[in-house]
């Protein structure tokens, strides 16, 4: 029953377009969608009715930075960019942050955690305002901001390889090795535990995350070593395109090389992506959704219909320095 249930729900992610943000459209959708399964019965009916909004609009948050000034720095925090303790020094509150490195320069640097932790807030208060719209709004985005915090290329200045000379290792990391290798990955992880500290779990992720940085990026590099360019990469069709890609061959022995890094670290961004949700929730005095409207409103369909005519309309975003794809 199990495997059946998990065939089921990754042939609607593989259905899922490609593309090389963050975990890709394929991979925060595939993590939202994922989540509402961890739910507990008091909640899983009111996300499972609204499932597809949470699974479409997964990828929200990377498209934004076309029109959202301030989006770009909410996806990542360079670590590196504070010397050695980093995490240990830098303040858990914003406030305290601001006093200390000022504004600009945190967002230069990213501020994935402290976002998490702000959106966290703006949840709780949806649910206790029994407001579905911002639920399923934050909801989705917040999913998205806790997945991108257990990337680890999202802790670091060498955020594509630009400076190791491994340009593309992003995009190859969190797009190419889900995309070829997921099918076989366990996504049956428990029900969602409740956060004591939903602020400290997120540095705990971010620093987890940063501390696989050497890993990704040595083991790929011996890899390509061994590996011929035409053996590293190939090309495959996607839909009227020849496009290069990293090889199936490369991309099975540094999934092993990795000792499944790539897939614990997305089974955890779906276990705490439902984390979030559910502590919410019951922060929020664990408010009864069946009582809740059963999908978005029509406001909410016209804010995402004007919102995603303003992205069809924007230019391309400038590059974050050290964050481009």
């Amino acid at each position: 029953m199990k495997k059946t249930l998990l065939i089921g729900l990754l042939g609607v992610g593989l259905l899922l377009p490609h593309q090389p943000q963050a975990w890709g459209f394929f991979g925060h959708r595939l993590i939202n969608r994922l989540a509402v399964f961890t739910l507990p019965p008091e909640m899983i009916g009111f996300y499972k009715t609204n499932i597809d909004y949470l699974t479409e609009n997964a990828t929200r948050p990377d498209s934004r930075r076309a029109v959202v000034p301030d989006e770009a720095p909410r996806h990542f925090l360079d670590v590196d960019a504070y010397g050695d303790s980093a995490l240990a020094k830098l303040p858990h509150n914003w406030a305290d942050a601001v006093a200390r490195y000022g504004e600009d320069s945190l967002k230069r640097h990213g501020i994935v955690p402290w976002h998490v932790t702000r959106m966290k807030y703006q949840l709780t208060e949806a649910f206790r305002t029994r407001d579905a719209d911002n639920i399923l709004r934050l909801s989705a985005d917040l999913g998205h901001y806790v997945a991108d915090a257990c990337v680890p290329l999202h802790t670091t200045r060498n955020y594509n390889g630009q400076l190791s000379g491994q340009r593309g290792i992003h995009g190859f990391w969190e797009s190419r090795i889900p995309e070829v290798l997921s099918a076989s990955y366990d996504f049956f992880v428990g029900p969602a535990p409740y956060l004591e500290n939903p602020t400290a779990t997120i540095w705990t992720v971010v620093g987890r995350s940063h501390a696989a940085v050497d890993s990704v990026l040595r083991l790929e590099k011996e890899l390509t070593a061994k590996f011929a360019d035409d053996r590293k990469y190939g090309f495959e069709e996607r839909g009227n395109q020849t496009v290069r890609v990293y090889s199936r061959d490369f991309t099975n022995e540094y999934h092993q090389r990795l000792n499944g890094q790539v897939e614990r670290q997305l089974r955890l961004a779906v276990r705490l992506t439902g984390a979030y949700w559910y502590t919410c929730w019951v922060d929020a005095g664990q408010p009864d959704l069946d009582q809740l409207p059963k999908t978005a409103s029509e406001s909410e369909k016209k804010r995402l219909a004007r919102e995603a005519t303003e992205l069809r309309n924007a230019p391309a975003p400038a590059a974050v320095p050290g964050h481009e794809d």
